[in-house]
């Protein structure tokens, strides 16, 4: 009778210390939030709004259906799109996977037998089924923090398509306001080329009055090939974006053509003073950071409770018989239950290595998400300066034409008064075409600027929403 009853305090006591290490690693306080130092906003002393009114529809804003429609298609049938909404799905199967452990695994077992004797006698069959059940208790919250290592894999899964589908739609928008830039710049030159046709019919004129010579005509005609000359370039770049975004939207681009229009078609978005960096939150490659950093978190969990027991517990339910039709039979039944432990008494140190790996990655995602965040507000703080700057020399660049096409204007007139030679003519002409070339550049590189914005912000916003909380520097 000892003997039972030492091993019953035995078990007691194996109990009571299996509840106080399950305490202990329960209670464990949850990791602080990495601490990153934030600016008010972007631009110092102006009064900011707040980020409630968020515009996920950010392409809208340029005012072009084109744009707007040519957006849904390739959200529906880009292909980087499509395999990142694989990537998810696999994700979304990982983790029903790893919620599986959560609960109980019944096995289902049967078979039956025959004996045929050779010669005299009579034959024999039986027959069994067993159903077994089996259970691991989640003492140490290893098997909880498993799933919720593959929610937060789930969660970063996510975060990673939306990064796809912001870049892709950047990159739509982007393709399309080149290709209408392209043709207002192929414009530019056919009207150019026409320009410099008309000057040759008056050099031509003056040659024969006697007032030019040979060269002034020769010049001339140089000037009309060189302008016809930029047009085939103009023509291939123009194909190479409108293939480039036909590629984008998941089609070929034999097939595709964008609509006949220019920039003018395009309004460009304001930019309000004041963005404030909370609008960096939306961010889908800064929540996928915290999504990793949170899964990182969980497998840690995973690692330390994989130095503690594992308790499992099993029951079986059977049936036995010589007949097959008595096989449910109350006195063929039979009934197990039981108990295991597996304790983990040496491995070389792996259980421990693999804990001390899983705190190692964690504490590099600590560090990849500070980077996240800075990178991110220096890449607004670099699109905002791009915008300023841009503006200004646009600014200043439709002053330098206007005065350019009156040198031009003022220039022809005198020509065929013989008041000025050709050269001055060919000066200001040139001097035309290369200031309408750069402000088109000027215009398109501020469009897409603009983009960049949206896209560095994670999104849209609304300038008129209600002003709230912004985030205070540390």
């Amino acid at each position: 009778m000892a003997r039972p009853i030492a091993r019953l305090g035995m078990g007691i006591r194996i109990g009571i210390s299996c509840a106080v290490l399950a305490g202990c690693a329960q209670t464990m306080p949850p990791a602080p939030a990495p601490a990153v130092a934030m600016p008010a906003g972007w631009a110092p002393g102006e009064t900011a709004y707040g980020s409630q009114g968020l515009d996920p529809a950010w392409w809208n804003r340029f005012g072009s259906a084109e744009l707007a429609r040519l957006v849904r298609q390739g959200q529906a049938s880009n292909l980087e799109l499509a395999a990142a909404l694989s990537r998810v799905r696999q994700a979304e199967a990982q983790a029903r996977i790893a919620g599986v452990a959560l609960l109980p695994t019944v096995d289902f077992g049967g078979g039956a037998d025959r004996e045929l004797l050779i010669g005299s006698g009579s034959s024999g069959m039986s027959a069994s089924a067993q159903l077994q059940v089996a259970y691991e208790v989640d003492f140490w919250g290893k098997n909880k923090a498993g799933v919720a290592a593959a929610a937060a894999a789930l969660d970063a899964n996510r975060e990673d398509r939306q990064t796809v589908a912001l870049t892709v739609t950047s990159a739509i928008v982007s393709t399309y306001l080149q290709v209408l830039s392209l043709r207002d710049r192929l414009e530019a030159a056919r009207a150019h080329v026409a320009n410099a046709e008309h000057v040759l019919v008056l050099v031509k004129a003056q040659k024969s009055a006697g007032s030019a010579s040979p060269l002034d005509l020769a010049r001339q005609r140089s000037v009309v090939a060189g302008q016809k000359a930029a047009i085939p370039d103009l023509q291939q770049q123009a194909r190479e974006a409108q293939s480039a975004l036909a590629i984008l939207l998941g089609r070929a681009p034999q097939s595709f053509k964008v609509g006949d229009q220019g920039l003018e078609t395009i309004d460009l978005p304001d930019v309000t003073a004041g963005l404030p960096s909370d609008l960096l939150a939306r961010r889908p490659d800064i929540r996928r950071a915290e999504a990793n950093l949170a899964e990182a978190d969980a497998n840690v969990a995973v690692a330390r409770a994989a130095l503690f027991p594992n308790i499992r517990l099993t029951g079986a339910l059977g049936a036995q018989s010589s007949a097959l039709l008595s096989l449910l039979n109350a006195p063929n039944l039979l009934a197990n239950v039981s108990a295991s432990v597996l304790v983990p008494i040496f491995d070389a140190g792996r259980l421990k290595t693999e804990r001390d790996l899983a705190i190692a990655r964690k504490q590099e995602l600590v560090q990849v998400y500070r980077a996240a965040v800075i990178g991110a507000l220096a890449e607004v703080g670099i699109v905002l300066g791009q915008i300023r700057s841009l503006d200004e020399q646009s600014r200043l660049k439709k002053v330098e034409l206007e005065e350019t096409r009156l040198a031009f204007d003022l220039s022809e007139i005198r020509y065929k008064v013989g008041a000025e030679d050709l050269m001055t003519v060919l000066d200001t002409q040139r001097a035309l075409a290369d200031v309408q070339n750069e402000l088109g550049i000027l215009k398109l590189k501020r469009l897409q600027a603009t983009v960049s914005l949206f896209k560095a912000l994670g999104g849209g916003w609304h300038a008129d929403a209600p002003a709230g909380a912004v985030v205070t520097a540390k």
